[in-house]
C-alpha cells in the first residue's frame, strides 16, 4: 500500500508525526513521490502507520480485513453478541456474502451496543464494542486506526496483553503491505 506525502498532508497530520517522517525522507516539504506504509511503519510507528492507511487510495477491503483482525484481538472482552454479530457480517462482507445493508445494520447494531457499554461503565467492554463498530464502517482506513486504537486501550489493565496485541497488529500489517506491493 503507497500513498504520498502530499496525500498525508491533505488529512492534516500531526506535527510531532510529520517531522519525524520528514526527517527520516530527508525531505523539507511534501511531493508526490509514493512511499509505502511500510516506510512509516519503520519510520514513525504503528500508530502514525495505521493513521496513514487514510491516504491511502483504494485497498478498501484489505483496510477492512485489518480493521477486523483489530477487533477480533479484543472480541474475548465484548459482550454484547450485537458486536462480535459486526465482526462476523464484516468479513462476509469482505468475501462479498453480506450487502451494504447488512453491513450498515451490523454497524449501526455495533454503534448502539457500544453507547451502551459506554454508559453501563467506561471500561474495556466498551472498547471493544468500538473496536466491531470500527470494523464495519465504511471508512475502511479509519476504521483500521479506530481498531486498533481501541485493541490496545482494552487492554489498559494488562501491559503484557497490549504489548501481544500491538505486536499481532504490527505482523499483521506488514503481511498485509506485503501482499499488496
Amino acid at each position: 500500500m503507497k500513498t504520498t506525502l502530499n496525500q498525508i498532508r491533505e488529512h492534516s497530520p500531526c506535527a510531532d508525526g510529520w517531522g519525524k517522517l520528514l526527517k527520516h525522507l530527508g525531505k523539507t516539504k511534501a511531493n508526490d513521490e509514493e512511499l509505502t506504509i511500510l516506510t512509516i511503519l519503520g519510520s514513525n510507528g504503528l500508530d502514525d502507520a495505521l493513521w496513514c492507511l487514510r491516504a491511502v487510495e483504494g485497498h478498501d477491503i484489505e483496510k477492512r480485513r485489518f480493521a477486523i483482525f483489530c477487533a477480533q484481538q479484543v472480541e474475548h472482552l465484548m459482550i454484547d453478541d450485537r458486536s462480535r454479530n459486526a465482526i462476523a457480517v464484516a468479513e462476509r462482507y469482505c468475501d462479498g456474502q453480506a450487502t451494504d445493508y447488512e453491513l450498515q445494520a451490523a454497524a449501526n447494531d455495533a454503534n448502539d451496543a457500544e453507547a451502551n457499554a459506554a454508559a453501563a461503565a467506561p471500561n474495556a467492554a466498551a472498547y471493544a464494542a468500538a473496536a466491531a463498530y470500527a470494523a464495519t464502517t465504511y471508512a475502511a482506513a479509519a476504521a483500521a486506526y479506530a481498531a486498533a486504537a481501541y485493541a490496545a486501550a482494552a487492554a489498559y489493565d494488562a501491559a503484557a496483553y497490549a504489548t501481544d496485541t500491538q505486536a499481532a497488529q504490527e505482523a499483521e500489517l506488514r503481511s498485509i503491505c506485503e501482499l499488496t506491493k
